[in-house]
Formats: structure tokens, sequence, C-alpha cells
């Protein structure tokens, strides 16, 4: 039978303001997203039943329509009904390495794996766009983890402007296991504390927008530099999450008392991360932060900035 694997990289914002709200009940962003080499691995495989199958190492993440990447999977089954009538259905094993509930994309990650997946098994020949467009309909991170890379995402975080690319610049990652943030809970708490202070016409937030593009943090992205890039990270979600979760801010001032370049909390938390001049100062950061805090709960990962986004590795 014929079957593939990819890699289905995390991703962390640069940059995430929220600027007023939508008709359809979420906000007007403007975000930067940035890919990293944290990834999941995705193996599928032409079933031999018409029938959606998935299987994962995360006993707690469910298997069923509660999952993005099984409703990816049935979302192709609605679009392509010929295909799905000729090829069967599908096998999908998840194999996590990027933690859960986490801010960093990883269930929107596996979502856009199925979907470039399923889009070779069943010799469709969608578009970067197609696959875009099709991730939108499942949720507003999988349009970016489709391409990844680093991109200037509007709208509710689904429309993408690419960016040159970043590599090779070393991030440190933490994250406590068993602690979660709610993003419903943090754009609803940000929403009834800072509501005021949303544009309200169509006017302004395009232009609010449209000043990101010619911003201070794309200039630092345009010109590599770390530092620079350090130095404009934003999220206005810490205005909610960090007086609330007391363990996240202290893992940013830990980060940031470890020498890091620059720290924050990507998306609506709770992963915190550092950006690093090299590597060495990486694994050095990551054991201070250790150190410092010697809670087995929290996780910790070195990784660095990639310029892409869902890649095959195997197939036959």
């Amino acid at each position: 039978m014929r079957s593939y694997t990819l890699i289905a990289p995390a991703k962390i914002n640069l940059y995430l303001e929220i600027i007023g709200d939508r008709s359809d009940g979420y906000h007007e962003l403007v975000m930067i997203l940035q890919s990293i080499d944290l990834a999941d691995e995705i193996h599928l495989q032409a079933g031999s039943i018409d029938a959606i199958r998935l299987r994962c190492n995360y006993p707690e993440l469910p298997t069923d329509r509660g999952n993005l990447a099984y409703r990816a999977a049935e979302l192709m089954t609605v679009k392509f009904p010929v295909a799905y009538a000729k090829y069967g259905g599908v096998d999908i094993n998840i194999q996590k390495r990027i933690p859960i509930a986490a801010g960093l994309a990883g269930g929107s990650a596996n979502a856009a794996a199925v979907l470039v997946g399923i889009d070779l098994l069943w010799n469709l020949g969608l578009t970067l766009t197609e696959l875009e467009q099709l991730g939108s309909l499942l949720g507003s991170d999988i349009p970016f983890c489709v391409g990844g890379g680093t991109a200037i995402a509007t709208g509710r975080g689904e429309q993408l402007s690419p960016l040159n690319a970043l590599d090779n610049i070393y991030i440190v990652l933490g994250k406590y296991r068993s602690l979660e943030v709610s993003t419903a809970w943090a754009y609803k708490t940000y929403r009834q504390q800072f509501g005021e202070t949303y544009l309200r016409d169509t006017e302004s937030l395009a232009a609010r927008a449209a000043a990101v593009h010619s911003g201070s943090m794309v200039k630092a992205i345009v010109n590599r530099d770390p530092k620079e890039i350090a130095e404009k990270l934003h999220n206005d979600l810490e205005r909610v999450v960090l007086p609330e979760y007391p363990q996240v801010l202290q893992l940013r001032e830990t980060f940031a008392a470890a020498g890091v370049l620059g720290t924050m909390m990507s998306g609506s938390g709770p992963t915190v991360f550092g950006i690093c001049e090299s590597q060495q100062q990486a694994e050095q950061v990551k054991t201070r932060v250790r150190e410092t805090i010697p809670d087995k709960d929290l996780e910790l990962f070195v990784t660095q900035t990639i310029t892409h986004g869902v890649q095959l590795t195997v197939n036959r």
C-alpha cells in the first residue's frame, strides 16, 4: 500500500497584535509567524477500508473528530468524494514531539501534514494556495503550517504574506507539561479588559495591518539580525496571561535572567521562548533555566528557525 511520512514543524509568534473585532466573532490580528525545527512526524497510508483511522503516541490526545488531523482527513473526503471513492480511506499515525496545548500550533501542523499527505495519496495535484484555503476552513494557524517559513498573518491569522525566511536562529523553548492556557479564554479576557482600544472602522484596521509590513520587526527580519528581532518581540496576550499564570511569568523572567537576547510567550501560551546568539548559548541558557527551575514538569527544548512548513520525508 502507498504511504507517506511527513514532518510537521511547530511555529512561534515573533509578533502578535490584536487590533479589533471581526463580525465572525474572531479577533482582527496582525502576527508574524515563524517555523521552528521542533516537529511531529505524520505517517499516512492508504487504508484497507473506507474509513479514517488515527493513532497517536500521546494517549491523552483524541483519535476521532476531537483531533484536528482527523478533521483534516474528513474534510478531504467531503471535498474530493470521487478520489475518496477511488482510493479509499486513510490510516494516520502521529508521532508527537511538539508539546500539546502549548501555543506552538502542534495540532494545526498535524492537520496541515494530513492535507498535504492526502493530496499526495490521492494524486490530487493541489497547489500550495489550494491547500492553504482548505486549511483555513479548519483553523487559523493551519494555512501557515502548510508552507511555513516566515510570514505576516492578518485577518484571523489565515491571510498570509511571506517574508524572507529566517533560518539558523537558535531558540530555547520552555513549557510546563501539565499547564494549559485556553486560547478562547485568553482572547475573551483580552476583549473584556482592552476592548476599548480596538480599532472600529475598516480603513483603520487595514491601515494598521499595512503598517506592520513596513514596521521595525519586518526590517529586523529582512536584516536577519537576531538582536534586533529580539528587541522587537511583541505579544498582546501577555497582558492577560502573565498576571493570571505566575508560572509563565516566572519562566519568562528566568529566561531573561539566563542571558537570552529576548524572550516572550508564544501565542496564547503557556510556552515561553528565548532567542539566542548561537547553539552554544542556547544550550547554556537551557542549563541555567533548568538549574533555576528544577521542576520535572518543565520541558525545555533547544531548536532553531527554519524556512519551511510541512515536508515529505519518505514515500513508496
